[in-house]
């Protein structure tokens, strides 16, 4: 029985989280610098999520964390602008529609905060994440938005709310 769940993080969510994007990191070879790699926020995503106008949603299957992703103000950008943050799945889960759902309740979640775009950055080799990204909305943007710090982040996707 399928017993997915999409559900607001709780604190004790934080170390299955960073279990699973440092464990997605080393997998995709990101760069230790220049990336979410050195964000320290990647501990404590609950602090993280819980300032004003941010959201970090947590999918559990069968009382297991198994991924999630949140949205949250982009740093150095107007008001409306958002940033998908922090979206990763466990590799056991791929391909079973829950990055689909998840991206949907955070664009949900967006919108009702008051957005008016969304906007991301990736790796050039995270292609599953860019084809669930442009099916849904997002495209290419010619130039980075705000100020992540995200330096060795080559991809950067936008979307209209």
């Amino acid at each position: 029985m399928n017993s997915a769940k999409y559900r607001a993080i709780q604190a004790e969510d934080n170390p299955h989280l960073t279990r699973i994007i440092t464990s997605i990191f080393e997998d995709m070879q990101v760069p230790n610098e220049g990336t979410a790699y050195e964000d320290s926020t990647i501990f404590d995503l609950f602090s993280s999520f819980a300032k004003p106008r941010s959201f970090y949603f947590v999918l559990e299957e069968n009382n297991l964390v198994l991924g999630g992703a949140g949205i949250a103000p982009l740093a150095g950008a107007s008001d409306d602008v958002c940033e998908l943050q922090k979206m990763y799945l466990d590799p056991l889960v791929l391909g079973q529609g829950h990055g689909t759902k998840l991206l949907g309740h955070c664009l949900k979640k967006a919108i009702e905060l008051g957005y008016k775009k969304c906007y991301l950055e990736t790796m050039s080799n995270m292609k599953t994440a860019q084809s669930l990204y442009l099916k849904n909305g997002f495209t290419y943007a010619k130039e980075r938005m705000g100020s992540t710090g995200h330096y060795a982040c080559p991809i950067w996707m936008v979307k209209n709310l």
